[in-house]
């Protein structure tokens, strides 16, 4: 029995980054083998084990068989003279498929290291072709480190796409990988790639709309790297990279990825209003109010800042226009909205004097 650590954890210490999480393969051992050890086993698709004391996850070394389309249908095979290097070879990418031994000696078969040093994401193996969650996660790791796509492998992305294989995936792990690539450094990277092989279109064709005019992809995808630059959470950053679809396209987008609803509702707005506010220091108190009120600021002033961030990320004068709104929804929400309605007993008459006052408010703050 033999214990590497595989994957992430040694590309990330080649790389000089900190290593979070390690993973580690086992070759030469069984299931019984391990329990026998202590180790707690986890996997359903395959072996899988809980270190007794450090809870870290160690895996049997394994092969897997194609069996149907998509990122499922695959028949893993784990025994004990399965080989680390046969258990390498079905990883995705050669900077992936590296490991260490106990002794802390590195096991490259397939030359990660090199590609490692020459910034390149290449494929280990034709199975690459099998598992269409790849063509995402060769986009993310290329958003991540600034890598190249070599050549074969943005060809056999390509043939993927063509071949139909990439419509085998569900939208909750292309929105699960999307999102993990718009939280990276340089978002645009992987929305480039995934476009440049036709997996947007297959995956998001609303998302593809917007490689359709070279000015539009060109200002969305800066507008993205800098809310990524800025920090930005995921909900600002997606709703950034929509905000120039038509609202039903975006509406379909979050229907059809099931984006979450915190996520899908930021986007709607920016979708809506996006254009306004970036006007806004232009706007007089009546179309900022009328924002205001259809953003629902007043109850949800930390969205409405959201809102205003997305709006806002590449525009030079974002401080003064943010601050102009924020000083017009501040006039607006200290309307005592109760004061006014004990003197009136009609609903729709405490609305319409509410909506006059936070207007009448709002002319006084802004002039």
């Amino acid at each position: 029995m033999k214990v590497y650590t595989v994957g992430g954890a040694v590309r990330d210490e080649l790389l000089g980054l900190p290593v979070e999480d390690r993973d580690y393969v086992v070759v030469g051992a069984t299931p019984e083998e391990m329990i026998a050890l202590g180790y707690r086993p986890v996997g359903k698709d395959f072996p899988v084990f809980l270190h007794p004391e450090t809870h870290e996850e160690y895996a049997l070394a394994r092969t897997e068989r194609k069996t149907g389309r998509g990122y499922r249908g695959f028949q893993f095979h784990a025994a004990p003279d399965v080989t680390l290097e046969e258990d390498l070879e079905r990883r995705d990418l050669t900077i992936n498929a590296m490991a260490r031994d106990e002794e802390g000696r590195l096991i490259d078969p397939f030359n990660g290291a090199d590609d490692l040093s020459a910034g390149i994401l290449r494929h280990v193996s034709p199975a690459f072709a099998e598992d269409p969650v790849r063509i995402l996660r060769a986009a993310r790791f290329a958003a991540r480190f600034g890598f190249d796509v070599a050549p074969e492998t943005a060809t056999l992305m390509r043939e993927m796409v063509e071949s139909g294989e990439a419509d085998a995936l569900v939208p909750e792990r292309v929105w699960q990988e999307l999102a993990r690539g718009l939280m990276e450094e340089r978002p645009s990277v992987m929305l480039g790639i995934l476009n440049g092989t036709g997996a947007l279109a297959r995956v998001a064709p609303e998302l593809a709309v917007i490689f359709e005019d070279a000015d539009t992809a060109r200002a969305t995808l800066d507008a993205v790297d800098s809310a990524a630059g800025s920090g930005e959470p995921l909900q600002v950053r997606f709703a950034v990279l929509v905000r120039a679809l038509e609202p039903y396209a975006v509406d379909a987008l979050a229907t059809r990825l099931k984006l979450p609803a915190h996520v899908r509702d930021l986007a709607a707005l920016a979708a809506r209003h996006a254009n306004s506010i970036a006007d806004g220091d232009a706007m007089d108190a009546e179309g900022i109010v009328d924002v205001l009120n259809s953003a629902d600021a007043w109850r949800r002033p930390d969205r409405f800042l959201e809102l205003m961030r997305a709006a806002l990320i590449d525009e030079g004068d974002r401080v003064r226009v943010m601050r102009r709104f924020e000083k017009a929804r501040q006039a607006g929400a200290a309307i005592d909205a109760a004061e006014i309605a004990k003197t009136s007993a009609d609903r729709g008459d405490i609305r319409d004097r509410v909506a006059a006052a936070r207007l009448e408010a709002v002319r006084t703050a802004l002039k």
